[in-house]
């Protein structure tokens, strides 16, 4: 295998982080040079023009199902786009196939419901394919209708009496990977008669920073404390690897392993963390109890940015910085376009002013965490489709969403810290494609910049707009932020208006009541 890569000494980190496999040094592999790799698995993949493994891909499918067989957890921290929920969707599909027991035993946890939707359908890609179900828990849906898609009831014959109490014991699990979200996999555990971890084998921390930087209603203890394993039923079959198969793999050099552990059957759960932004603190990954854990990253530098991202910086010489945004997006028009802000607030703002001017003529929509679920999603399927050219949205789309096709990211808001903007960037460039990051600046922004430039390693090349095409916008932008301004004072008249009527009632009922 792949030579390991030194981490920087300046860089305080676990011992087990100081010699990394560096992901870099793998090669993108056809599924037909896959080593083990399900021959219905294959043709599953093939059906949505999947090819080939990208270098993330291969490199966790040989610590898993290669010559690394699970022996270790794994942290793996690689960049936005490089294919990482397929990294192991695929392994734990592979190896729960090998078993027909009926339970769960793979969790997949994300910090957001968009996010786990995502996932779920990539693992609708592989795993009926094997004869497996995987199952969905983000609130989505009412608990109730969730319950019944996760657990199911033993059959019964017709006539035949039974004890409720019995019968609920025999509830089992109607899945064998769960996808989910912290609250919901509470309400599971905690009210869900038949819902059970006790056969779970394999746990994912997919945005593990995220994850683990909220409590999120102490799920991690939770789930630590409720899975153990099954000796008998999953006792890992190490002597199904043949040394012949298992030699076509490089070798990797494995730190911190004492001597007799290797390919000895150890039952247990196995933990997968994985981000572009990996938290090195050992106080967090000490909640996990790792594993002999291995650390699989890109590159020596900690922040790793989508190898064909291009980053760009417009200078705004005054301070109408949306002036400047309009002159951009019509530069880029019949691209698609997301534009980040600071706040779902700053998105109402923008997106509505964008709405105020006549003759854009691009389909604008805005996206934050204060719309509901089903209307973030209807957005995000316009966007997909191209009905919608340009989204503005708060960072609740900065993490792990992938669409397709986004050409280019523009950052409106400078963010504070560096993970922030690597996760913004990351939405465009992903999966090996051409991507463009602009950055939108005021004079007394540059310094702040600069200085999260020089943290990533990352530098931006200046875009021009012409003097020209910014003057020649001024009165459509005024025209549209007079508008704006109107719409704002109409919409806060509506709302007092229907605040009075609905507290006039209460006035009179109270009276009433005081009169008598």
């Amino acid at each position: 295998m792949a030579e390991t890569t030194q981490i920087q000494k300046s860089t305080p980190v676990l011992p087990w982080m100081r010699n990394p496999v560096d992901i870099v040094d793998f090669k993108e592999t056809p599924l037909t040079m896959l080593p083990f790799l399900d021959p219905r698995l294959v043709k599953a993949l093939k059906n949505v023009h999947i090819s080939s493994l990208f270098p993330v891909q291969v490199a966790v499918w040989q610590e898993t199902i290669g010559p690394g067989a699970f022996e270790r957890d794994l942290c793996v921290n690689s960049p936005t786009g490089s294919g990482k929920t397929l990294s192991y969707a695929l392994p734990i599909v592979q190896k729960l196939a090998t078993h027909s027991v009926k339970c769960l035993r793979a969790l997949v946890v994300l910090p957001t419901r968009d996010l786990a939707v995502q996932v779920k359908n990539v693992f609708d890609v592989i795993a009926p394919a094997v004869g497996l179900s995987v199952g969905l828990a983000v609130g989505q849906s009412s608990l109730a209708d969730e319950i019944s898609a996760l657990v199911k009831a033993p059959r019964l014959e017709a006539g035949f009496c039974y004890d409720p109490e019995d019968h609920a014991n025999k509830l089992r699990s109607a899945v064998d990977i769960l996808v989910a979200t912290p609250g919901r996999l509470m309400d599971h555990i905690n009210t869900t008669k038949g819902f059970t971890l006790e056969h779970l084998r394999y746990l994912v921390v997919d945005e593990t920073d995220r994850l683990l930087g909220e409590a999120y209603q102490s799920w991690l203890p939770a789930v630590l404390k409720l899975s153990s394993l099954n000796d008998e039923v999953f006792a890992p079959c190490v002597e199904a690897f043949s040394a012949s198969i298992c030699g076509s793999f490089k070798t990797i050099r494995r730190f911190g392993v004492e001597r007799g552990f290797k390919d000895k059957a150890n039952p247990r759960l196995v933990k997968m963390l994985f981000s572009a932004t990996l938290t090195r603190n050992p106080s967090k990954l000490g909640l996990l109890d790792l594993h002999h854990p291995l650390f699989l990253t890109t590159g020596q530098s900690r922040y790793a940015f989508p190898e064909k991202l291009e980053f760009f910086k417009v200078i705004c010489e005054s301070n109408d910085k949306a002036l400047y945004l309009v002159a951009l997006l019509q530069k880029l028009k019949g691209e698609k376009c997301i534009v980040f802000t600071s706040s779902k607030k700053m998105t109402h703002r923008l997106c509505s002013l964008l709405k105020c001017f006549g003759n854009l003529e691009m389909r604008i929509k805005g996206y934050s965490s204060c719309q509901h679920q089903a209307v973030r999603s209807k957005t995000l399927d316009a966007f997909r489709k191209g009905e919608v050219e340009v989204l503005i949205s708060s960072d609740n789309l900065s993490r792990g969403t992938d669409v397709e096709a986004v050409a280019n990211v523009i950052i409106y808001d400078v963010p504070r810290y560096i993970k922030a903007y690597l996760h913004r960037a990351g939405r465009t460039a992903r999966a090996f494609q051409i991507g463009r990051c602009f950055t939108l600046l005021l004079k007394d922004e540059m310094k702040k910049f600069k200085a999260l430039q020089q943290k990533a390693e990352i530098s931006s090349t200046v875009f021009p707009l012409s003097s020209e095409s910014i003057q020649s916008l001024q009165p459509a932008y005024t025209s549209a932020f007079d508008k704006l301004k109107e719409n704002v004072e109409s919409e806060a008249f509506r709302k007092r208006k229907v605040n009075f009527k609905s507290t006039k009632p209460r006035r009179a009922k109270t009276a009433k009541i005081s009169k008598e």
